[in-house]
């Protein structure tokens, strides 16, 4: 039996390389689960607030592998919103629609002055790092929101991971989709575990469960 009571430490086939062909059948999938499951009405909702707020709306997505997420956001967004996704693998971003602003980075150096974005998204990103990283990865995002980081990720727990067993491959086209998928809820947070990250960098934060076993975490700058 997998065990679930600690998160999972193993790397992610995407993240240590495939093939091409696999890796963009593997970001389909990707994309498939955040317009089914990846909560983008709600993190709609979030982030919209804050970008009326601004006279000149900036949103950025780190991780944001296809960016699918922030081209939906910008559709609920004021028009002259400015959407930026950044990602480490130029292969990611070559698939990335042509609205969003594509920066091919590594965020522990992401090239952006402090408080260059109103909101800060990192959606089903953060699961990527170890607990040791975790901190210094928060302080960075954070550093560069204006007014709220954003971070929309798993929650670590038995029923998801039984519905992967299950259901993964049949949805999905792509070994590598299926085996991470699995690995990505091994490597989820409980909520105590979210909060700690915060905490470690020093970053007020609310967090609460959201549907479908997903954490929502909203770290607001003071006014």
């Amino acid at each position: 039996m997998v065990d679930l009571s600690r998160r999972a430490t193993d790397t992610e086939m995407l993240d240590e390389g495939v093939p091409d062909d696999e890796a963009l059948r593997s970001l389909a999938d990707i994309r498939f689960v955040n317009r089914w499951l990846g909560n983008r009405g709600l993190l709609s909702r979030t982030v919209r607030p804050y970008l009326e707020a601004s006279a000149r709306p900036r949103l950025i997505d780190v991780g944001c592998g296809t960016a699918d997420i922030p081209a939906h956001l910008l559709r609920t967004a004021p028009r002259a919103t400015l959407a930026v996704g950044v990602d480490v693998k130029m292969l990611h971003l070559g698939a990335a629609p042509r609205e969003v602003r594509r920066v091919r980075a590594d965020v522990r150096a992401l090239p952006f002055a402090p408080r260059s974005f109103d909101v800060v998204l990192a959606s089903l990103f953060l699961h990527h790092f170890d607990a040791a990283e975790l901190a210094l990865v928060l302080g960075g995002l954070f550093t560069l929101a204006r007014r709220a980081l954003v971070v929309n990720d798993l929650r670590r727990a038995r029923v998801p991971y039984a519905f992967g067993k299950a259901a993964f491959p049949v949805l999905f086209r792509s070994r590598v989709s299926v085996a991470d998928g699995l690995l990505s809820i091994r490597r989820g947070f409980t909520s105590d575990e979210l909060a700690a990250a915060f905490a470690e960098a020093r970053i007020p934060v609310r967090i609460r469960r959201t549907f479908p076993y997903r954490l929502l975490a909203v770290a607001e700058r003071a006014a």
